[in-house]
């Protein structure tokens, strides 16, 4: 799935990943390949992306923001920075 992570400050970051881990205002929720359409809102906290090589990347957000899965395996992060 492709992975986008758009802030203010910078250019897209875009991953092809495996998995997204994330803390919602609802609890942590996990965003595999081929997940059902999603939206909803992020607390504070880690962002976890395991890429296509099974490699961990966790970017740490200090904000809110926005996390929303469309068809099609695309997966947008919307933070103020991180």
């Amino acid at each position: 799935m492709l992975v986008s992570i758009y802030t203010l400050q910078d250019d897209p970051h875009r991953i092809e990943a495996q998995s997204v881990t994330c803390k919602t205002a609802v609890g942590e929720i996990t965003i595999l390949d081929n997940h059902r359409p999603y939206i909803t809102f992020l607390t504070p906290g880690p962002i976890r992306i395991i890429d296509i090589d099974g490699k961990d990347d966790t970017i740490n957000s200090a904000n809110a923001g926005l996390l929303e899965v469309l068809p099609g395996s695309i997966v947008n992060i919307l933070v103020r920075e991180l």
